[in-house]
């Protein structure tokens, strides 16, 4: 006897979501029989029954898809079966030789979990470790595909018989949910001494006495190394001024601002600004740092953010975070906790987080007074991601729209989705803030937030990453793609591996603006690429970074760019910013000598200085627009010297907010493809010595790039019939920047193209390679 059904394939972000009791409820409800089952090439599903019901069912797997999945292709074909199914199943998984699919991030708490976890008569109440299918870890814990509990590090971990019944009742929430776990049969809490003996608690302290006794040391101005989803956080009250200046000692971070994590919307409320979208960000199921306009800040330490108006604000995303943070629980309440925690990563600055306990005992010993570790191995490191909200209502947009400065834990390894097919390829990205990329078909898997790539311990955690996430997504790279630069650690790594496939080499401002238009999902064709960053390897050997090119995937030609200046000490000038004012100003015959900010520097540096502009030595050319806001900077008296990356500029940009909208560009002269500043430094010179305002002089120099940016863009739009721009490049966080060429270019009537998924800065760098190394 025939029956006749469907038969269908799906793909995405269709595992750990919820998918297949989903599809085993939506069966029950047409009244269907047949099966669905997890293969390591997205979900299959057989169904018989009424013609209606059956079509009925595909249309819904797609309008009623549960709120995590991401379905990017569902196939169903008509078929006479020979067998009549008697019920509807969920099959146990299968594995499909090279077949892969999409994982999906980890998942922030949910709210029906949050509430269990905070009711006295629920079994896991106060347990560190609840989750269900809508939340909990995934991408850190899984080991192989398909995502199964035996293929995670839960494996260890036994279900006892009431998380089993849980487990296998279909219309359960935590149905198949891979990480269920409860106290009598998932991973414990355990708070430890630091081997330093800074702490005072005993060896072992287990479960809840484990989060009580944490708590406590964090109201008493105690560090402690907290075990999260990716990695570990060093925590400690973030309104104890003594304990976050301890915590910057102790870690050799001198200024870089530190990230938040409030106990609860309410309290983020009343520090800081929050909009509609910044809110959804906050308490969605992402949850990642938040970048927001400091509203007040008496109760905050102000060594947390120094010389900032925003905070990195994010809340809670695990149950354990909740624990700590959590103000209105009779049982933790007993246990004072601050309300509001510095939450930075587990780590010395440069190095990559710590996953392991053993290794986070030994290695962050000095950092942390006492360790609130767990037994559920991390498999791989994830760091927080980092996201700002921007409002486009000034640019005819109303919609607002997110920028990832660091796109990792919640985002990453979500695809970005090409529109064009790939070979299998490794992109391994730039030397700072390394991500690397790997494609497969139409899909590009944008790794993690890897680091600077500037110690053995970041090689290793990148080496490991890499092969990780090419057997979870079965690559095989037939194209080796990589930067230009040939003293980069990933150069030497891409030049090693898999040595007989072709290896590619893109420069690295083409790498940028091909990144932002595949992140927009354009075809290939020409446009104008605005590429300004810090520094990238140009053609010529030379450090470019303000660079105008004619780009498409294939190919890129420069048509404009920043005048060469010297930059003195080369890599080390990065560091002191007055070095570059001094050596642009030397090398354009300008006299900086009375200048404040000369006050402070040694008169024998800055001959040495002088010197190796004249001679030509160690003074490297750079076209390089990040060193160009470095050189004004410390021009008009915001920083001499940096301790993180663009601190000068960033500092300079909040000074030249209020004054932006009603400042003047200063003048400045394009001759063939160069783009001269000499006039421009001049009157920023003469504005320092006639005391004009920081604040106002820094909003001059923002409008004179945005005119640059914007008159530069109709020259070649007047020569090539081009309408259409991409900005990319780190210099484009700079929102005051970004927002001021973005409207100017839409007043001209510009298409204009920014990131949508992925960081303009180098952490999108190597999505960029990975399509011009297929192009080419």
């Amino acid at each position: 006897m025939s029956t006749l059904g469907a038969r269908i394939h799906i793909t995405g972000i269709v595992q750990g979501v919820g998918f297949r009791p989903f599809v085993y409820n939506l069966a029950a409800r047409f009244d269907l029989k047949g099966w669905v089952s997890n293969t390591s090439a997205g979900v299959d599903i057989e169904v018989q029954g009424q013609k209606s019901k059956v079509e009925s069912f595909v249309q819904s797997l797609t309008t009623e898809a549960p709120p995590l999945a991401k379905i990017d292709s569902i196939t169903a074909q008509d078929v006479i079966f020979d067998v009549e199914y008697p019920t509807f199943d969920i099959r146990p998984s299968t594995a499909i030789a090279d077949a892969f699919q999409p994982i999906s991030p980890d998942i922030a708490l949910c709210a029906d979990c949050e509430r269990e976890m905070f009711d006295p008569n629920d079994r896991r109440y106060l347990y560190p470790f609840i989750n269900c299918t809508n939340c909990g870890p995934r991408f850190t814990i899984i080991k192989d595909l398909p995502y199964d509990r035996p293929a995670t590090t839960m494996a260890d971990f036994p279900m006892c018989d009431s998380c089993r019944a849980e487990y296998e009742n279909p219309l359960d929430r935590r149905f198949h949910a891979q990480p269920i776990a409860c106290p009598d049969c998932g991973p414990f809490a355990q708070l430890r001494n630091s081997s330093n003996g800074l702490s005072t608690v005993s060896n072992i302290e287990l479960h809840l006495s484990a989060v009580l006794k944490a708590r406590q040391l964090l109201s008493d101005g105690k560090i402690i190394a907290v075990k999260g989803l990716g990695g570990f956080h060093l925590a400690c009250d973030a309104s104890n001024e003594k304990a976050v200046g301890e915590l910057r000692k102790r870690k050799g971070r001198a200024g870089k601002p530190f990230a938040l994590m409030f106990a609860d919307i309410e309290s983020v409320q009343r520090f800081c600004e929050v909009n509609e979208a910044e809110r959804a960000l906050l308490s969605g199921h992402e949850k990642p740092i938040v970048l927001l306009n400091v509203k007040a800040n008496e109760k905050i330490a102000k060594s947390v953010a120094p010389k900032m108006d925003t905070l990195g604000v994010m809340l809670p995303y695990t149950p354990l975070h909740h624990l700590l943070l959590n103000q209105t629980d009779p049982t933790l309440v007993k246990h004072s906790a601050p309300s509001i925690l510095v939450m930075t990563s587990g780590n010395f600055s440069e190095e990559p987080i710590a996953i392991d306990n053993e290794d986070a005992l030994e290695r962050l010993s000095p950092l942390a007074d006492a360790f609130l570790i767990h037994n559920r191995d991390i498999h791989i490191r994830c760091d927080d991601s980092v996201v700002r909200v921007e409002s486009h209502q000034a640019t005819f947009d109303l919609r607002p729209s997110i920028i990832y400065l660091r796109r990792s834990r919640a985002y990453a390894p979500y695809p970005v989705n090409l529109p064009f097919d790939t070979a299998p390829t490794l992109a391994v990205g730039g030397e700072l803030k390394n991500t690397f990329c790997l494609t497969r078909e139409r899909y590009a898997f944008l790794s993690q937030h890897v680091g600077d790539m500037e110690n053995v311990e970041i090689y290793e955690s990148f080496e490991q990453n890499v092969e990780h996430l090419s057997r979870l997504f079965r690559v095989q790279p037939e194209i080796i793609a990589y930067d230009l630069h040939p003293n980069y650690f990933t150069t030497a790594y891409a030049q090693r591996a898999t040595p007989h496939v072709p290896h590619i080499a893109v420069q690295h401002h083409h790498a940028h603006i091909a990144s932002c238009m595949a992140d927009n999902q354009l075809d290939d064709r020409k446009l104008i690429g605005l590429a300004f960053d810090g520094t990238g390897y140009g053609s010529d050997g030379a450090i470019w970074g303000g660079e105008i090119l004619v780009a498409s995937y294939a190919d890129f030609e420069r048509v404009a760019h920043l005048e060469y200046l010297p930059l003195p000490g080369g890599d080390s000038a990065t560091r002191n910013p007055w070095k570059i004012a001094v050596g642009y100003a030397e090398a354009l015959g300008l006299d900086v000598s009375d200048l404040p900010f000369m006050e402070s520097v040694d008169a024998q540096s800055v001959d040495v200085v002088r010197k190796q502009v004249r001679r030509k030595l160690n003074a490297p050319q750079t076209s390089s627009m990040g060193r160009l806001f470095d050189a004004v900077a410390a021009l008009i008296g915001v920083r001499n010297q940096v301790t993180y990356e663009a601190q000068a500029a960033i500092e300079m940009e909040i000074l030249s907010r209020k004054f932006v909208r009603a400042a003047k560009p200063y003048p400045y002269q394009i001759e063939n493809e160069n783009i001269r500043v000499g006039e421009m430094i001049q009157k920023i010179i003469e504005d320092v010595k006639s005391n004009q305002e920081t604040g106002l002089i820094a909003a001059r120099f923002h409008q004179t790039i945005s005119e640059i940016a914007v008159n530069v863009s109709k020259s070649v739009r007047e020569k090539t019939k081009i309408n259409e721009a991409a900005l990319s490049g780190g210099v484009w966080q700079n929102q005051t920047l970004l927002t001021l060429t973005r409207e100017n270019l839409l007043r001209e009537n510009f298409v204009v193209y920014t990131h949508q998924q992925t960081p303009a800065n180098d952490g999108g760098l190597a999505l960029g390679q990975a399509v011009v190394a297929n192009y080419q």
